[in-house]
């Protein structure tokens, strides 16, 4: 039985026919279809004859659905072909070899044909054909014999992998769109199943996971692998959905193919955006995992959630707040949370656990009262963020910035809970032979005589400790009191005869009035803007012309005639409220003090020694959440000492005077 590795060479060898009109991203168009294609005819091919039969005697009496069960009944496989056409048959006629292979497809039952069409493939069908070179794939494909005989379920699986690698490598630079490095899906899967060995080692045990941003399926494939390797008795059943045509083509290729979803149909993965087309409204999970796109911008989809969030708030999915519109990146995670099974042990429910890929921005994006932080307030006060991991930078294919893990789960254990554990993981990494795009590093996994950093990264979660890569912080010790601080308004009054002219401009009907208060003042500065408020008012009452003022002439006599200087006294408020002094807007500060701090005793070391005047308008105050993750794990290197930087000038002075003496000879 050939293994997958010689299985996957051998279809990278006929990619080599695709060379010139297809560019090496562009492979994949033809060589996952085609593999796919080719399985589908070996697997059918002891049922051909049973299904054409069965086929001729039901096809008048049955449409659709009902006769796609009849077929799938004859096939003895959840998918089914009526065309007689096979990859053999296909080589008999090289000249109308397009329309018998478009003819040969849309003889598949219907997932199948699903499939196919979100492939695109008789576009492909139709340019290999135009460049000449569409019988030599088919020929070449009819040579490889992918009966379940010859490679069982599980090879295909890793050969379907494999594939979806190489080509995901090939297309590196926008491979991290759809692609997450196997050995960083190995971290996040080995974390989210940590805590639950004696739960699935149970014989009959079933489990469900989704990844809301599936690409081509290749953290479902892992997630699989891992339960085949550590809990063969249990039931790891994974479910995806994506927007993208193609991935989503592969990964529900890859289920099919493996017969390993809940009902051996595909229909695990599905098509349409998580966001605005919710595939699986209804569900709930035991485990959620995903990578989703980097700052990816939700404007298309801006008014839909929007009115989800408006109409719906907590009992719809973005309740706890909308991040800004550049960055979805925390509306995949509310999403993922949104599908949290209960904890109800009496009815098997055990809660949920989620791991996903995030890059620095949730962190820390957005001061209190903000989206971003609404989001991390609500996730770290529920007590549901369990821990955040540090990976290298340069470890995905289309950016070298740094990334984080988080784990998040309504299930804590009783050692975890109202604690947040952060890992500093960004030296565990050992440089690539070769770099794919921006990958230039990967954890090692313990092959090929590397470290299995995979594995140190995990025990350093396990432990639950501080040392120098981990470090244990209460949920509280993220939050912060957003403080307004205020300082009183200073005005000084002054009459000139330019500012006279630019008032009366507004309001001539007040120039008798202008004109007594300007007897009364002259032109010398006031700095008391209350007690001339007073006065002024006493002047107008006084007055003959009798003509109303409005509040707009008030206002705009208030900003003509006045100046904010600091040896002015402070302007009484107008209004009565917590303080008798009317702010300076302009002066305006904001302290962030940590939740575990007292908020007088801070005001009192941290601001009224500076600002004497100042006071805390607390009816607007924020509570907000930030990740600062480097202020944590923050090492100081002091600098060198200045004998030294001399003496390594020194060498470099005298190497210099060295090479110009021999350019001199």
């Amino acid at each position: 039985m050939p293994n997958h590795y010689e299985l996957s060479n051998f279809i990278w060898q006929i990619a080599d026919l695709l060379r010139g009109p297809y560019r090496p991203p562009q492979y994949e168009r033809v060589m996952l279809p085609m593999t796919v294609l080719r399985r589908f005819d070996c697997v059918l091919a002891p049922t051909k004859d049973k299904v054409l039969k069965e086929y001729d005697r039901k096809k008048d009496k049955f449409k659709d659905e009902a006769l796609d069960r009849l077929l799938d009944k004859a096939s003895g496989q959840n998918f089914h072909n009526r065309s007689p056409l096979t990859f053999e048959k296909l080589k008999g006629d090289p000249d109308r070899i397009d329309r018998h292979l478009v003819s040969y497809i849309k003889g598949f039952s219907k997932n199948v044909q699903t499939i196919f069409e979100y492939f695109e493939f008789e576009k492909e069908i139709e340019k290999m054909n135009e460049e000449n070179i569409l019988f030599l794939v088919v020929e070449k494909f009819s040579k490889m014999d992918l009966h379940p005989d010859k490679v069982d379920n599980i090879q295909m699986g890793l050969l379907f992998e494999d594939l979806i690698r190489r080509f995901n490598e090939a297309a590196n630079e926008t491979a991290g769109d759809h692609f997450t490095p196997r050995e960083v899906i190995r971290l996040m899967v080995n974390i989210l199943f940590i805590n639950d060995d004696d739960l699935l080692s149970k014989a009959g045990t079933v489990r469900t996971l989704l990844d809301p941003a599936s690409g081509t399926g290749g953290m479902l494939a892992e997630a699989q692998n891992y339960m085949r390797e550590h809990h063969s008795e249990a039931k790891l059943y994974v479910y995806g959905q994506d927007y993208n045509k193609r991935a989503f083509a592969t990964a529900a290729s890859d289920m099919l193919i493996k017969q390993v979803d809940h009902n051996g149909t595909g229909d695990n993965i599905r098509f349409g955006d998580s966001f605005t087309d919710d595939r699986f409204e209804e569900e709930r999970f035991d485990y959620l995992l995903t990578n989703p796109p980097f700052g990816v911008n939700w404007k298309k989809q801006q008014k839909e959630i929007e009115r989800e969030h408006d109409k719906q708030g907590f009992a719809g999915r973005f309740g706890a707040g909308l991040p800004r519109v550049n960055d979805g990146s925390l509306l995949f995670l509310q999403h993922m949370i949104s599908k949290f099974e209960p904890v109800l042990v009496e009815k098997q429910k055990y809660g949920s656990r989620l791991a996903i890929v995030f890059n620095g921005s949730p962190l820390f994006t957005g001061g209190a009262g903000s989206g971003e932080s609404d989001i991390r307030k609500w996730v770290i006060e529920n007590d549901w963020l369990e821990a955040i991991i540090a990976l290298p930078e340069q470890m995905f294919y289309n950016t070298g910035i740094g990334t984080y893990v988080w784990i998040v789960t309504n299930r804590k254990q009783k050692s975890r809970k109202g604690k947040i554990q952060l890992i500093d993981a960004r030296e565990f990494y050992v440089p690539m032979r070769r770099s794919l795009g921006d990958k230039r590093r990967k954890i090692g996994e313990g092959k090929d005589g590397e470290p299995d950093q995979v594995r140190e990264i995990v025990r350093e979660y396990g432990n639950f400790k501080n040392n120098d890569h981990s470090k244990i912080f209460d949920n509280a010790d993220f939050g912060y009191t957003r403080v307004t601080v205020e300082r009183p308004l200073r005005l000084k009054f002054q009459m000139t005869e330019e500012r006279k002219a630019e008032f009366l401009d507004d309001f001539p009907e007040l120039s008798d009035d202008i004109e007594m208060i300007e007897t009364k003042f002259v032109s010398e500065p006031q700095y008391d803007w209350h007690e001339t408020l007073q006065r002024i008012a006493v002047i107008i009452k006084e007055s003959k012309s009798k003509v109303k003022w409005t509040a707009k002439a008030h206002k705009a006599f208030r900003d003509t005639f006045t100046e904010r200087d600091p040896a002015a006294q402070p302007v009484e408020a107008s209004t009565k409220g917590n303080h008798m002094c009317e702010p300076n807007a302009d002066l305006r500060d904001y302290e962030n003090i940590p939740l575990k701090e007292h908020i007088d005793e801070y005001f009192k070391r941290e601001v009224l020694p500076h600002v004497p005047d100042a006071w805390m308008d607390r009816t607007k105050d924020k509570i907000g959440y930030e990740i600062n993750f480097n202020q944590y794990f923050y090492k100081y290197v002091p600098p060198r000492s200045l004998k030294e930087i001399d003496a390594d000038l020194k060498k470099a002075e005298e190497e210099i005077m060295r090479l110009l003496s021999n350019v001199a000879k």
